[in-house]
């Protein structure tokens, strides 16, 4: 491990207009910390935690740009109703030292929101929704030139009040099988019109929301997009297009690419890697018939990937041969060396899930040279929490444990 190429994640980054403390990321791994589609105050402390860990930026997740982009009805959306708690997490994040950003998609079909207006989900074409099966949410509905038109302005929209909240940043999930995903991937966007077929189509819709968001937010605030290296699944988005999707943003002046993968209708695991936590997500399922849909079909449906770091770090390498801007490298940082690796291979930044989530001081303590790798197992039960009161390690001696209240 090189001790100059550690160093060098704990300096200062210019992202767009926003100088980074350091080139650590958050990343936006979905908290269930908002009831009534709130913002709660445990969520601006799990924020505010991470931040005085030492993290260059905390990313808020998975906020719906509209009502309807819900995957599910306890899912955040941006409204003028939450502008006054996420300000209040914005100066929290803020007064740690570290900057904000805020994860904003829309599901499309992958979608269980029983709020649904006649219980239909949006997707690029007909698609069945096996995830909404029990909600009675079947098939969702291939979007009209006016679905698309609204969809744009719903992002647009959600930037540019995310931004009078304080956010330093946005970032638009390209990724993990969600809308702009849908209409990406070859498997779900099935539509034989502009906005389907050959990857130049596919691509449109994306690239209508980020030139939108530009408009809305400025030149210098910055816009990370998520984007998948592969979906995951033969049929799916590949490391190939993937590469292409990555040159299309760069040239449309994006300002980061956080690079993933999976596709959560599909693939569920693709993007975590490690142990399959199936008894703890039926444990916290509600509904009976869907824990017996999970005991009997779990072992089949869920793959499990096996962790090792850096899992998308080779196909990484590929987009960084082939575009110029900052790119975030993202899947099993867990360790000194692992960041190490990151910044010796030319990647800008680092994104951090698990670790933080385990340790909100793992950076901090990666700088001090307190340790050398985090203490997480990868047995993800921390996204089972996610149903249970909000994402956290159940590790017991996990610094990051839920408190008992």
């Amino acid at each position: 491990m090189s001790n100059d190429a550690l160093q060098t994640a704990f300096t200062p980054f210019q992202l767009g207009g926003l100088t980074l403390r350091n080139r650590t990321i958050k990343t936006a791994t979905y908290e269930g910390m908002c009831p009534d589609s709130i913002p709660s105050d445990d969520l601006i402390e799990h924020h505010r935690r991470i931040a005085a860990g030492g993290i260059g930026m905390t990313t808020v997740a998975y906020c719906a740009v509209s009502p309807n982009g819900r995957t599910f009805k306890e899912q955040m959306y941006m409204r003028p109703e939450v502008m006054p708690q996420l300000k209040r997490l914005t100066d929290t994040v803020h007064a740690e030292g570290a900057a904000a950003s805020i994860q904003l998609g829309h599901c499309g079909f992958f979608s269980k929101n029983t709020e649904l207006p006649g219980r239909r989900s949006l997707g690029p074409s007909r698609q069945f929704n096996a995830y909404g099966l029990f909600k009675g949410i079947f098939f969702s509905k291939a979007m009209t030139h006016d679905d698309i038109r609204q969809v744009v302005d719903e992002f647009a929209t959600a930037a540019e009040r995310a931004k009078a909240c304080g956010f330093d940043a946005v970032e638009l999930h390209l990724g993990h099988g969600y809308l702009l995903s849908q209409f990406l991937s070859p498997w779900s966007n099935r539509r034989t019109d502009e906005y389907g077929g050959s990857l130049e189509n596919r691509l449109r819709l994306p690239l209508e929301v980020v030139r939108a968001v530009r408009e809305r937010v400025g030149a210098d605030f910055p816009i990370l997009c998520k984007v998948n290296l592969r979906d995951g699944f033969r049929g799916g988005l590949d490391i190939d297009e993937s590469v292409q999707i990555c040159q299309a943003l760069e040239r449309e002046g994006v300002d980061a690419i956080v690079m993933s993968g999976g596709f959560t209708s599909k693939t569920a695991l693709y993007l975590l890697r490690g142990d399959r936590p199936l008894k703890q997500m039926i444990e916290v399922e509600e509904s009976w018939a869907q824990k017996l849909a999970l005991i009997l079909f779990g072992p089949l449906v869920i793959r499990k990937y096996p962790f090792r770091e850096l899992f998308f770090r080779e196909d990484a390498l590929r987009v960084r041969e082939a575009v110029g801007l900052p790119l975030v490298l993202l899947g099993g940082a867990h360790s000194a060396e692992a960041l190490a690796t990151a910044m010796a291979d030319g990647f800008e930044l680092v994104a951090i899930g698990r670790a933080v989530i385990h340790d909100p001081d793992f950076v901090r303590k990666i700088e001090s040279g307190e340790i050398e790798r985090s203490g997480c197992t990868h047995c993800n039960q921390c996204i089972a929490e996610m149903d249970r009161g909000g994402v956290a390690c159940v590790l017991p001696d996990a610094p990051g444990r839920r408190q008992a209240a």
